[in-house]
């Protein structure tokens, strides 16, 4: 899903009703295997001490360094066994119709292709790396991967209701930019942060952002930006608490943002 959201429309040349496309795992070059090698190296280094257990884990279970950029077939046994998500390639940005149904089955949809060796530390578009490397070891955690799901089918009645800006907002600062505490600090499980170097440090070190308690409503009433390091950060307490907010019924709460301004970055 796009930040903004992204309308409907037909399939692009090649790719299938469901956007899906083959990962076309033997084309890769060696040159897009290296950027991948480049950057897992880079991160996991990185990530030790400021990822969570879960996202370690995970990273840990599905071996996705092996020799370059993973074949989705390959992790998608250990993925299925684990959680039953498994992955599938699509060649970029898709409605949110389809990105939600692919989530409320336990899809997750990723880009196939991966930046060039002068992006390594910042692209608009994610591309494999920040989709696998970011994204796919949190759902090797029970806990969200059911939340994900549940996301997903959340997802259809936001559309419905006309407050997917509100749900797309829940997304960004929990399954992208999403910090957890723990006993021993705050922690990453978020995407975006466990998929950049500069932010993986940042979120946790710098004294520029600031670090809030999770609460749904705040969340759903703020904006983020998209074109810098965050400058908010929502602190859950743990996984499962953020699962169980999700399991609500969230009607009143639309109904509540309706009459709700929205909060300011710098409020």
């Amino acid at each position: 899903m796009s930040a903004d959201g992204m309308t409907g429309g037909p399939p692009p040349s090649g790719a299938r009703a469901d956007w899906t496309i083959d990962q076309a795992w033997d084309r890769y070059t060696a040159d897009e295997h290296a950027v991948w090698v480049k950057l897992y190296e880079r991160q996991s280094r990185l990530l030790q001490g400021r990822a969570c257990d879960a996202y370690l884990r995970g990273l840990d279970a599905l071996d996705l360094h092996d020799a370059g950029i993973p074949d989705f077939r390959r992790i998608n046994g250990e993925l299925a066994r684990l959680t039953g998500w498994r992955v599938v390639a699509v060649p970029g940005l898709v409605p949110d119709e389809v990105f939600f149904d692919h989530l409320a089955n336990r899809r997750f949809p990723a880009g196939q292709f991966i930046r060039r060796a002068d992006q390594l530390d910042y692209l608009q578009e994610p591309d494999v790396f920040h989709d696998v490397f970011g994204h796919v070891p949190m759902l090797t955690d029970p806990t969200f991967a059911d939340y994900m799901q549940a996301y997903g089918e959340g997802g259809r009645r936001a559309m419905a209701l006309g407050r997917l800006h509100n749900l797309a907002r829940l997304y960004w600062y929990t399954v992208e930019f999403g910090l957890l505490a723990t006993p021993e600090g705050l922690r990453i499980y978020g995407a975006g942060i466990a998929s950049s170097a500069a932010e993986s440090i940042y979120a946790l070190e710098s004294p520029a952002p600031r670090r809030l308690p999770f609460d749904l409503t705040d969340v759903m009433r703020t904006p983020y930006r998209i074109d810098d390091l965050q400058a908010l950060y929502f602190v859950v307490p743990s996984l499962q608490a953020l699962l169980d907010v999700t399991l609500q019924d969230f009607g009143a709460i639309y109904d509540q943002l309706a009459a709700l301004p929205d909060l300011p970055l710098d409020a």
